[in-house]
């Protein structure tokens, strides 16, 4: 059972880690002086965040019980996805005035506490992963598990969403030079195309929402 709702978040948690101001934040973190220490504290920011929203998300829905009715499910799930299609218009209109850039200063110095307080500020204005977030926790909630699974899904779908903050430290760990020339790189591409990749998926994710929706509405 613990499978089959891990099969159906973790695709949507994947939609919710493409963050390219993420990853550029952290590229710029990890270039700088103890920027190995600055990037942990903002790893540690967006994981708590993260964990935050959505443990208080599934059991806001565990807490509302969640109707079995599948007219309502399916209704829910067609609001859900033309949220999603409704955020996907505005990153593109977004991207088309003006492009991402990296949110950390370059020159004045960071501390430690600063790049926590960084990484809290990115999770909550990542507009993106938090309306991701939402349909992934309404599974979650109308799974059926018990707490305990409940939590330890969760906690996969927050490891798998704040990628963009702890990968790039994992990565600077286990082999510092070349992967900080391949996150400069990725870093790159994501900030002249992740625009469009973020729309791409959160077109793809509100259109199968939608779609199910309306055949279990059609169906029921």
């Amino acid at each position: 059972m613990i499978l089959s709702v891990l099969a159906l978040v973790l695709p949507l948690a994947l939609v919710g880690a493409v963050s390219p101001v993420m990853l550029s934040q952290q590229t710029v973190l990890l270039s700088r002086p103890d920027g190995r220490r600055l990037a942990i504290r903002y790893a540690l920011g967006v994981a708590a965040t993260l964990l935050i929203i959505v443990t208080t998300l599934v059991f806001f829905g565990r807490s509302i019980a969640l109707p079995a009715e599948p007219r309502l499910s399916a209704g829910l799930d067609v609001g859900l996805g033309a949220a999603l299609l409704a955020v996907a218009g505005l990153v593109l209109a977004r991207h088309r005035s003006h492009r991402s850039r990296p949110r950390v200063p370059k020159q004045r110095s960071l501390g430690p506490n600063a790049a926590l307080g960084l990484g809290v500020f990115s999770m909550l204005t990542n507009l993106t992963t938090i309306t991701v977030l939402v349909p992934v926790a309404k599974e979650i909630a109308a799974s059926g598990l018990g707490v305990i699974a409940q939590i330890s899904v969760a906690l996969v779908v927050v490891a798998v969403a704040a990628l963009p903050a702890w990968l790039p430290v994992a990565l600077s760990v286990a082999a510092p030079g070349p992967a900080d020339r391949g996150l400069r790189a990725l870093a790159g591409l994501l900030e002249r195309h992740g625009s469009q990749l973020v729309v791409g998926l959160l077109t793809a994710l509100g259109a199968f929402l939608v779609g199910r929706g309306v055949v279990h509405l059609l169906g029921g």
